[in-house]
């Protein structure tokens, strides 16, 4: 989805990652779906993007620890 966004505001990795200040590797490998990334990269990709972004956060109580 990124991807396709991305050419269709006629921006090259390199310029999209210029904006976010992400390098070109990261972003290929988000496009990609293989490298885990943050929650903040996912959000500045897509308000740059102006796109509206909705996903849900699920959490395993067994692996939740609080300090």
């Amino acid at each position: 989805m990124i991807k396709s966004v991305r050419k269709e505001h006629d921006l090259t990795k390199e310029q999209l990652g210029m904006f976010i200040r992400v390098q070109k590797s990261q972003l290929s490998k988000l496009e990609r779906n293989t490298k885990n990334v943050t929650i903040e990269t996912i959000l500045k990709v897509f308000n740059t993007l102006k796109v509206n972004v909705k996903f849900t956060v699920e959490l395993d109580q067994s692996d939740l620890k609080i300090a």
